[in-house]
């Protein structure tokens, strides 16, 4: 079995009202960065994981991010797999 490195971003689908990102947008604001527009906060989320094959390692995190890692009715995820060294 081959060693795996996945990293999963979690971010709020773009309809959903992001109170975190308004706040870190004014403080931006304040600090004289004022050509900043928008910001949205998300969280990355890294995991080593076993698997015969990239393939089977994707539906695994799939998974993981369906029954865990995710909130489907509000967050929006991408998975990068990569094999680990």
């Amino acid at each position: 079995m081959k060693q795996f490195k996945a990293k999963v971003e979690v971010k709020l689908k773009s309809v959903v009202l992001d109170p975190q990102g308004k706040a870190v947008l004014s403080a931006l604001h304040n600090l004289g960065f004022d050509d900043v527009t928008d910001t949205r906060i998300g969280k990355l989320i890294e995991l080593k994981i076993k698997g015969e094959s990239m393939e089977n390692v994707h539906e695994q995190i799939e998974q993981v991010c369906k029954k865990l890692l995710t909130n489907p009715v509000i967050e929006d995820y991408s998975i990068n797999i990569e094999e680990a060294s």
